[in-house]
């Protein structure tokens, strides 16, 4: 049974990170013809020398479709404004609808997220080029948050999919490296610990699909990656436990990668992408020690 206190801190943080007002983007563009198949971009405020390195930023939600990239719009202007050019993605996520014997929104969508996940990454380059010109593409590093860590992770691993994915690269893709915070990186682990109601099992399609499928999502079947990997995780996590960071960062080991992990004392979930928090200033530490 989780702590009440543990609880209560959860829900303080949670009320923190969503109590900025949403952050409007400098520009936007589509990347396909679905509505949610959209990028917004941000500049880099204040003084820059040249280009700035660009930071995609996939948002989290357990990939449920309440949950956009509006929420995270405060933490893409944090990154702008400390130099950075940010590339905050949209993306299909589950119905708003409960499916039959479900409690709430479904997770995520099979294939369309992964489908839109990959085809936003193949079209940045183009669209940052015209939506920002201040943007270098050839500094890239992807961010994302709690199921946006794991669309993070996946997207540097694309090379490493399983033959005849529609999604596998033909070699790495060009990044400068991942820094994932709080990612729901390893799946098993993941539903051992029922994390956010169990949406790894509704993101691959329920049990009849799961043997199949997690091959092909799963971050910690997915290595070695040989992209600089950075996680971000707070000790104190009780939406998705720091446990399963640690059992990625040991599959990685296993695979003979080392990932870097940082793991926070007394911060849960939420800081890691609230500007008021001293954790989103560790968080944009990371990136730039991979980006500049």
């Amino acid at each position: 049974m989780t702590d009440p206190a543990a609880v209560e801190r959860d829900a303080a943080e949670a009320a923190s990170a969503f109590s900025h007002p949403a952050v409007a983007p400098d520009a936007s563009a589509a990347y396909g013809e679905h509505p949610d198949q959209l990028v917004d971009f941000y500049a880099p405020r204040g003084e820059t020398q040249g280009q700035a390195p660009l930071v995609v930023l996939l948002h989290g939600g357990a990939w449920r479709a309440p949950y956009d990239r509006q929420h995270i719009t405060p933490m893409a202007g944090f990154l702008a404004r400390q130099g950075f050019a940010v590339a905050n993605v949209e993306y299909r996520r589950g119905s708003s609808l409960p499916h039959q014997a479900a409690d709430g929104p479904v997770a995520g969508r099979w294939p369309e997220t992964f489908d839109d996940v990959a085809a936003a990454l193949d079209a940045l380059p183009e669209l940052t080029a015209a939506a920002l010109p201040q943007a270098d593409v050839r500094r890239v590093v992807v961010t994302g948050h709690s199921a946006g860590g794991q669309l993070a992770l996946w997207a540097a691993a694309r090379h490493v999919l399983p033959s005849g994915s529609p999604w596998r690269l033909p070699e790495p893709p060009p990044l400068r490296g991942v820094v994932a915070l709080a990612p729901i990186a390893d799946f098993a682990v993941a539903e051992e610990l029922g994390v956010c109601g169990g949406a790894c099992g509704q993101l691959l399609g329920g049990a009849a699909h799961w043997a199949e499928r997690l091959p092909y999502a799963d971050p910690a079947a997915l290595l070695p990656t040989g992209i600089a990997t950075a996680v971000v995780q707070g000790r104190e996590d009780i939406v998705v436990p720091a446990r399963v960071a640690e059992s990625y960062v040991a599959a990685a080991a296993k695979a003979g990668e080392t990932v870097g992990l940082t793991l926070l004392d007394g911060v849960g979930h939420f800081p890691l992408i609230d500007p008021a928090a001293d954790a989103c200033a560790v968080v944009s530490e990371e990136i730039a020690q991979l980006a500049w």
